[in-house]
């Protein structure tokens, strides 16, 4: 019996035209689709006219579980199609665990390409892209200040994912081990509306956030150590 197919399907992480026909044509020929949030992505499908029965929840509190019974399915035939809230799954989102699962187990996985923030933003800061090191998420709390010393050394371009609530404290703290004169740019609300990229250097990116409540999600993206 031939296994199925698990498709990892970039979703936009702003305007709904990003989204690719390749992932559209997945999503409506999938037997299975796992999302992050279920009403989220029910948001999504109906824009895209993708009526589906077997829409499942798929997210960082139930993937241990789910994972098993999801690899036996796709043994069993089923392709299987993998969406996030928006972007790509497996960056910063559920999925690493399953594409794992899936690879040990001889079941195929293709990523389609598609939406992420971190490129636009990396390409828009006006900093070298030629090699960078993607940090997603620092630790909120244990290990946080461990992690950003042990980038002290950094040479590539460095980029970091921030919420609203951190993104003052964030730079603040690149700024303590950096040194404030380090540039770095922080790009908010990607392929929004209201998106926006500010540049300068990190003392400068705290002025402005210090003076200026922050809004929507952020991309913090920083030189590395000449």
């Amino acid at each position: 019996m031939k296994t199925g197919i698990l498709y990892i399907v970039p979703t936009p992480v702003g305007n709904m035209e990003d989204m690719t026909l390749r992932a559209i044509r997945i999503l409506k020929e999938a037997d299975v689709i796992l999302a992050e949030d279920t009403r989220t992505s029910g948001i999504l499908l109906k824009h895209f006219d993708i009526q589906h029965g077997a829409l499942f929840a798929h997210h960082k509190f139930n993937e241990h579980q789910t994972v098993e019974p999801l690899v036996r399915r796709l043994q069993a035939g089923d392709n299987v199609a993998l969406i996030s809230d928006a972007g790509t799954p497996g960056i910063s989102d559920p999925g690493f665990l399953l594409a794992r699962e899936c690879a040990k187990a001889g079941v195929e996985v293709q990523c389609l390409p598609g939406a992420t923030a971190c490129i636009p933003a990396l390409v828009d800061s006006g900093l070298p892209c030629d090699r960078f090191c993607f940090e997603g998420f620092l630790p909120q709390k244990k290990g946080r200040q461990t992690r950003i010393n042990a980038l002290a050394e950094e040479t590539r371009t460095m980029v970091f994912y921030e919420s609203p609530y951190r993104i003052l404290k964030t730079l603040t703290q690149l700024g303590e081990v950096f040194g404030l004169d380090r540039q770095a740019s922080v790009s908010r609300e990607i392929s929004k509306v209201h998106e926006e990229t500010l540049r300068g250097t990190l003392e400068e990116l705290i002025t402005h956030f210090t003076e200026t409540e922050p809004r929507g999600e952020f991309v913090i993206v920083v030189a590395g150590k000449n």
